[in-house]
C-alpha cells in the first residue's frame, strides 16, 4: 500500500508511507502563508523520488489531518487531499492533528496522561487531552502502548488547561501561563504521524476506514471564521432613498 499523507493545522507537511508505516519520503515547511502554492509541488516531488516511479504513479490513499487549525490554511490542506483523491480515485480519509502531535509527543518520550497544544491565535491555543495506553490501544506512539485522545480538542486560554504536561509548540508559546510544564515546544503536527494513526486504525479495524473512524474529512476549525459577510450598506441619500 502507498499513502499520501497530509497535514496544514499548523505547518504544512507531506509524507509517503508504506502499509507497514515506514516513511518513504516526507517533506514540511513551518511557512503558514503559502500552503496552497506550495503543497500541490511538494507532493509530486514526494511522487517523482520514489524509485520506479512514473507519471501514472499515484498512492492507493489518501489521508489528510482534519485539525483544528486556522481556517485557511487548513481548508487548503483538506482540500488539496480531496482533490487529489478525487483525481486519483482513490479514498480520502481524515485523523484529527492533535491525535497525530500526541503520538509523536509519545514517541519523544511523554508517557502517562499529558496534553498537547498548538497556536490558535487571539491568545488561546488548540488543545487535547491525550494518554499512553499501555495495552497497546487506541493509536500509536510510545515505548509503553499506544496513544488515545481522551478529551478534546477545545480552544481556549493558557491558564484554562488542566494541570498535566503539555507537548507541542502552543505549550512553548505560554509556558509562563500553563499549569502543568511545557515540553517539546518545537513540536507541530507532521503529516507522517498523521499516516501512521491512519495505519494503526485500519490495522486494529481489520482494514475497514468507516469502521477505523477514517471516513470524515470535514474540518475541525472550533470556532468561526475572522472573515465576515459585510453588512449592507446604509444609503447617502437617507432611509428609503435609493441611488
Amino acid at each position: 500500500m502507498l499513502l499520501l499523507s497530509l497535514d496544514t493545522s499548523a505547518g504544512a507537511s507531506a509524507a509517503l508511507l508504506d502499509g507497514t508505516g515506514s516513511v518513504l519520503s516526507e517533506w514540511s515547511t513551518a511557512d503558514t502563508r503559502h500552503h496552497a502554492e506550495q503543497l500541490t509541488p511538494a507532493v509530486a516531488g514526494l511522487l517523482a523520488r520514489l524509485p520506479g516511479t512514473s507519471t501514472a504513479t499515484r498512492p492507493d490513499a489518501v489521508v489528510v489531518g482534519t485539525g483544528p487549525g486556522p481556517f485557511t490554511g487548513l481548508r487548503a490542506g483538506i482540500m488539496t487531499a480531496r482533490t487529489l483523491a478525487f483525481a486519483w480515485d482513490v479514498p480520502c480519509w481524515g485523523v484529527g492533528s492533535l491525535h497525530a502531535l500526541a503520538a509523536q509527543a509519545a514517541d519523544a518520550g511523554a508517557t502517562g496522561e499529558f496534553l498537547v497544544a498548538t497556536d490558535a491565535r487571539r491568545r488561546e491555543l488548540y488543545w487535547a487531552h491525550a494518554r499512553v495506553a499501555a495495552d497497546g490501544t487506541g493509536g500509536i506512539g510510545g515505548a509503553d502502548g499506544a496513544v488515545e485522545l481522551v478529551d478534546g480538542p477545545h480552544v481556549g486560554a493558557p491558564d484554562t488547561l488542566p494541570a498535566l504536561p503539555v507537548f507541542g509548540a502552543g505549550a512553548g508559546l505560554y509556558a509562563d501561563r500553563l499549569a502543568g510544564t511545557a515540553h517539546h515546544p518545537d513540536l507541530l503536527p507532521h503529516a507522517t504521524a498523521v499516516g501512521a494513526v491512519a495505519l494503526a486504525a485500519l490495522a486494529r479495524a481489520g482494514g475497514d476506514p468507516a469502521a477505523a473512524g477514517l471516513t470524515d474529512t470535514a474540518p475541525l476549525y472550533l470556532r468561526e471564521s475572522d472573515a465576515k459577510v459585510p453588512a449592507a450598506r446604509k444609503s447617502a441619500l437617507g432611509p428609503g432613498v435609493r441611488a
